[in-house]
């Protein structure tokens, strides 16, 4: 009985260790992804600059710099840092400000509801 009972918790033991094990692959899939896709937003804003302050003037055009620079700020940070160190980030966001983390959850939940039904409609037409 005893051997039975080791056997299992070995084998619970190795589970819990390839699931961790394929979550960290599929975080840090994510991670490059999103910094990937920060990096063109970055880029197609500073292309969009040059074209807004042609049409609606340079200040406006300075703002798309703006945002473009600072999202570019964040992909790197983002790829800077670990998978733990995001995932450190995030548990102390919500410890400091679980109302703002909720907020920001709903949000990201709502672009992606809108990202997968465009998709949806997309593929349907």
């Amino acid at each position: 009985f005893a051997t039975a009972r080791q056997t299992l918790a070995d084998n619970v033991a190795k589970g819990r260790e390839q699931a961790t094990d394929k979550a960290r692959l599929y975080a840090e899939d994510g991670k490059a992804r999103a910094t990937s896709a920060l990096g063109q937003l970055s880029t197609m804003l500073n292309d969009a600059a040059a074209q807004v302050d042609e049409k609606i003037g340079e200040q406006y055009g300075q703002y798309a710099r703006q945002a473009a620079d600072r999202v570019q700020g964040l992909s790197s940070s983002i790829d800077a840092k670990t998978v733990d160190d995001l995932v450190a980030d995030v548990r102390e966001l919500v410890k400091k400000s679980p109302a703002v983390a909720v907020g920001v959850a709903a949000g990201i939940g709502f672009v992606v509801a809108r990202l997968l039904s465009s998709g949806l409609d997309h593929r349907d037409a």
